[in-house]
């Protein structure tokens, strides 16, 4: 590997598995030094143990817990230079059936753990005058959606407004604000709620012919994160295989 990340330190928010695992693997291989934070503690610690770096458990909904997360890096490392923020949740629920608190529940992870992850990480980025803040945002709300996920993409939009303003406000600090809107990814998650023949279904309509992986995803947010996109700023990758490309359903191109 190149050592893009040597010497920098990363906490991975939701990084006990699936992409934000695939994101703490990545930017181990590239030198950073990490720490997870997760929800879920037997994952979090399973993988952390993996990886030999500390892990906290955190529900990023809460500033008490994202605070904690941001104060273990400092403690280890002595410094923060990079936030990734991919905890989320995605229960599929139509409108009619969603309630006040279903609603809530998902605007709190989703959309206030980025509001939170932005807080606490601000206090040491803004002491060193660098950061990298990082966001998984997703292709499901910017751009597309389905039934049953009217509260994630409503999040989802929002965090790519977030990032928008995030970037703008923290500019003077040497800060950068960015984020990765993935399309369909082949996580644990996926194959155990979504089965076969979603994934069958997903693959017939990805240009590339199928899911990505976590690696896909970690890869852009590495870019993101090394000096390479220190110019960039507000913005998000589309990582999708060419899933937005095709206007209708006939749209593969088989060479003779």
């Amino acid at each position: 590997m190149t050592g893009r990340l040597e010497g920098k330190v990363a906490l991975i928010v939701g990084g006990a598995r699936g992409i934000g695992k695939g994101i703490a693997l990545r930017f181990a291989e590239e030198g950073a030094r990490l720490v997870l934070a997760d929800s879920e503690t037997e994952a979090g610690l399973a993988s952390a143990d993996e990886l030999g770096v500390p892990f906290i458990r955190t529900d990023i909904s809460q500033m008490s817990d994202a605070e904690a997360a941001v104060a273990l890096s400092l403690k280890h490392h002595g410094r923060l230079d990079i936030i990734v923020q991919n905890a989320g949740i995605y229960p599929w629920q139509l409108i009619e059936n969603t309630s006040a608190d279903d609603w809530d529940r998902v605007m709190a992870v989703n959309l206030r753990g980025t509001f939170n992850a932005s807080r606490a990480a601000l206090v040491p980025m803004k002491a060193q005058r660098f950061g990298r803040m990082l966001y998984t945002s997703s292709i499901t709300g910017p751009h597309v959606t389905s039934p049953g996920h009217g509260h994630y993409s409503a999040t989802k939009a929002g965090i790519n407004g977030f990032i928008r303003a995030a970037a703008l406000e923290f500019s003077g600090y040497g800060i950068t604000v960015n984020g990765v809107e993935p399309g369909n990814i082949l996580t644990e998650a996926i194959q155990e709620h979504r089965g076969a023949a979603y994934i069958k279904n997903m693959e017939d309509s990805i240009p590339l012919g199928r899911l990505g992986s976590p690696r896909d995803v970690a890869n852009a947010f590495l870019f993101l994160a090394s000096d390479d996109a220190s110019y960039i700023t507000g913005t998000t990758i589309v990582v999708d295989g060419g899933q937005l490309l095709p206007e209708g359903k006939d749209f593969r191109m088989v060479p003779p």
